[in-house]
Formats: C-alpha cells, sequence, structure tokens
C-alpha cells in the first residue's frame, strides 16, 4: 500500500502542476488578446490603380486581423444589404448623382460598429480622396476616440501601371489580385484560395486606365499633402516585386506597433 500512496501522491503533484502551468496559459492568452485588441491597425492605402492595393490589403487584413473597407465593395454591399444608408445612396446613383461625403463616412462608421472583422482595426482603399474626405473621416474618428495611425502611399511611376493594369486578374470576393505575367495564379483564371473563376475588369486597359490616372494624380497630390503634415506618411515604392512590398509594409506598421 506504501508504494501505491507514493505513486497517488506523485500523479497528484503531476496533475496539480498541469493544472497550474494551463491556467497560466490561459492568463497569458488572454494577456494577448487584450494587447491585439488594443494595437488594432487604423490606415489607410493611397495609390493608383495597378499600384498592388488589393495584392497588399488581403495580406494586411490577414495579418493584423482588421477588416479592409474598399469604398467600391462597401458601397455595393449596403446597397445589396438594402441598408438606410444603402438604399439612400442607391436613390442618388440611379438619378446619376455622387453619393455625398457624409453618406460614404456613415458607412464607414456602420462597418465599424457592426463588421466584426474592424476589432482589429481597419484598412481604408479608395477613401478618402480628398481633403474635405480627409477631415470629416478624421472628426468621425475623433468623435469614437480614435486616430488614424497610418497613411501609407504606394508609389510607381505611370508608364509601368499598363503592363500591369492590362494583365490583372481578381478574385471579386475578396479582392484578392494576380496578373497574367507578374503573378499568375497556380491554376489558370482560378484563385488560389477558394479555387474560384478570376475576371477581369472591363475598365483595365490602357485608354481608361490614363484618365484614371489624371482624376487620381488630381484628385491624390491635396490628401498626400494633408497627411504629410500630420506625421503619419509613409510612401512604398511600388515599382518593386511584391514580396519587397510586402517586407516594407511590414516594416511601416510593427515600427508603429512597437512605438
Amino acid at each position: 500500500m506504501g508504494l501505491i500512496d507514493e505513486e497517488a501522491q506523485r500523479l497528484h503533484k503531476l496533475i496539480d502542476g498541469l493544472e497550474s502551468r494551463v491556467k497560466q496559459l490561459e492568463k497569458n492568452l488572454g494577456a494577448i488578446a487584450t494587447r491585439n485588441t488594443a494595437e488594432e491597425v487604423r490606415m489607410i492605402l493611397i495609390g493608383p490603380p495597378g499600384a498592388g492595393k488589393g495584392t497588399q490589403a488581403p495580406k494586411i487584413k490577414e495579418k493584423f486581423n482588421c477588416c479592409h473597407l474598399a469604398t467600391g465593395d462597401m458601397l455595393r454591399s449596403q446597397v445589396q444589404k438594402q441598408t438606410p444608408l444603402g438604399i439612400e445612396a442607391k436613390k442618388i446613383m440611379d438619378a446619376g448623382g455622387l453619393v455625398s461625403d457624409d453618406i460614404v463616412i456613415g458607412m464607414i462608421k456602420a462597418e465599424l460598429d457592426t463588421n466584426k472583422e474592424c476589432k482589429g482595426g481597419f484598412i481604408l482603399d479608395g477613401f478618402p480622396r480628398t481633403v474635405p474626405q480627409a477631415e470629416g473621416l478624421d472628426a468621425m474618428l475623433q468623435e469614437r476616440n480614435k486616430k488614424l495611425q497610418h497613411a501609407v502611399e504606394l508609389q510607381i511611376d505611370d508608364s509601368l501601371l499598363v503592363a500591369r493594369i492590362t494583365g490583372r486578374l481578381v478574385h471579386p470576393a475578396s479582392g484578392r489580385s494576380y496578373h497574367t505575367t507578374f503573378n499568375p495564379p497556380t491554376t489558370y483564371m482560378r484563385d488560389d484560395v477558394t479555387g474560384e473563376p478570376l475576371v477581369q475588369r472591363s475598365d483595365d486597359n490602357a485608354e481608361s486606365l490614363k484618365k484614371r490616372l489624371a482624376t487620381y494624380h488630381s484628385q491624390t497630390a491635396p490628401v498626400v499633402d494633408y497627411y504629410r503634415k500630420t506625421g503619419i506618411w509613409k510612401a512604398i515604392d511600388a515599382a518593386q516585386e511584391p514580396g519587397q512590398v510586402w517586407k516594407n509594409m511590414l516594416s511601416i506598421l510593427e515600427n508603429k506597433r512597437r512605438s
């Protein structure tokens, strides 16, 4: 019986030790979860069509567990869901008008309030495009006791964009983008993650691109200057291969989180 008692005591100590270790691990995980929430990413991604936003944004979303709010996709989603803002926006668009800044900012606010992915922060893509929009976004975030951390601009010469754009393929549901030459999918015209079909946008042609670039540059220059003055603007050379662009992006985001 003595040996049995000793073995039982040894097992009890072992179990107690394991339980203590499990509790400590749970405590550590809770601390990590709290820290990740506190360190949410709040950023805008600036860049002309073809600069690589569609490649970088999904990576940022996955890495930092945040939401990717592309203005066009968000607008279509709100209209499809027939939310009050979506209904109002549809009326304006059906009449040939432009959706107001207040409506777009309201949609962003609604996403931050209701989209669970946004608990880890957000990437704004396609907004703001003007200084008044940037000011309106800042005011909305200030009401939530938040502020933007990053305004990252993907810079690339216009001459390099034509080849990129004319071969671009997109997975509509996620926004993941590929290129027939520079970044082809593993299976022809199929998304690597879901296997769903890829599409080429009708306006991804040289003539359309030149018009879009002219509009982009005229609108974006003042916005870039606005964020330069706030101190959160950073530029990345988007002519580099996507892996190097991603390394530079991580360096910007991680340095801010450690500071």
